[in-house]
């Protein structure tokens, strides 16, 4: 099996994630991340779905998903020629004793610290999987006592737009 970037462009109607996430339930897929949000049209959301399937089944979803009405455009995005982002929130044990240790390790990932308590700090992180893992098993050794991690979101390299080419002019919102 193989990890696999989508790209979704989706009219932006209620009920429309429901069908896609249900079409990769029917196939027995587990959804490895799901980030869904707003593109430069108000009409259009954009879906980055990644799932670890073999090659043929995902062309067979891939074609299924083509079929519903409320699907634009469908793109794989290879990681070679995009770029991808998570982010993550973690809390972290932060006494007296520790504080500086974390913060050495908050500077060190380039991250930053959003909240502190007098016993907790709250970490922001961006950056792709291997950096958030990394950062996270930095983390550890102080106690984590919250995480909250989005799904991946990503974009092809380039100036070319996976929305250009979806939206004919004259079908492009206002």
């Amino acid at each position: 099996m193989s990890t696999h970037t989508l790209s979704v462009l989706v009219e932006n109607k209620p009920g429309v994630l429901a069908r896609i996430a249900e079409l990769f339930a029917r196939r027995g897929f587990n959804i490895e991340s799901l980030a869904v949000g707003p593109t430069e049209y108000d009409e259009v959301s954009r879906m980055t779905i990644v799932v670890n399937v073999e090659d043929s089944p995902l062309e067979q979803v891939t074609k299924q998903l083509n079929k519903l009405i409320n699907v634009l455009k469908i793109v794989e995005l290879e990681p070679g020629s995009s770029v991808s982002r998570e982010l993550v929130l973690v809390k972290v044990k932060a006494d007296a004793a520790t504080r500086s240790q974390v913060l050495e390790v908050v500077e060190l990932f380039r991250a930053r610290v959003v909240d502190v308590a007098a016993d907790a700090l709250t970490i922001e992180a961006t950056g792709g999987a291997d950096k958030l893992a990394a950062l996270m098993r930095m983390l550890e050794p102080f106690g984590v006592k919250e995480l909250v991690q989005s799904g991946m979101v990503a974009v092809g390299r380039g100036s070319r737009s996976i929305t250009d080419r979806a939206l004919r002019p004259l079908d492009r919102p206002a």
